[in-house]
């Protein structure tokens, strides 16, 4: 957690584009919230035009959607660091304007969730969380990088 869920139009994005926004993503994340990059999961998803409509039209082909789920427990300032930072991230990686981005944050519980096989810790006690881990979960996720 968090898991962000990029949508665009089928076609919009290669590899390089997803692994350049998946980055900056993360690294958006992780510079608001202070957790390490391993919680982080970007998910892309491509939309069929004539599958998506806003206003009763299609969607314009530049239009990226960014569905952010996270922990709750972040001050409001801080996820408004985080929505500004995950908009400027889309516009400067896939160079498209202000107005083609639209980011949305959802608060969940962290005792709701089980990554990694265990429940996540509430903001603020990555570090805590991380210590009680097994030895080998630990090493995994420092291979994961974000440390």
């Amino acid at each position: 957690m968090p898991t962000y869920t990029v949508h665009t139009s089928t076609g919009h994005l290669d590899q390089a584009a997803r692994a350049a926004l998946a980055r900056a993503i993360t690294d958006a994340h992780t510079a608001a919230t202070g957790a390490q990059g391993f919680f982080a999961q970007v998910v892309f998803q491509d939309i069929d035009p004539d599958r998506h409509f806003v206003g009763g039209q299609p969607i314009a082909d530049d239009l990226v959607f960014v569905h952010g789920q996270i922990r709750a427990g972040r001050t409001p300032e801080q996820k408004a660091e985080l929505l500004a930072a995950l908009s400027a991230a889309v516009q400067k990686v896939l160079d498209v304007s202000r107005r083609a981005v639209w980011v949305y944050l959802l608060d969940l519980p962290p005792s709701n969730m089980v990554e990694y096989g265990h429940v996540l810790p509430a903001a603020g006690e990555e570090d805590e969380w991380l210590a009680s881990l097994d030895a080998d979960t630990q090493r995994h996720l420092r291979g994961l990088g974000g440390l």
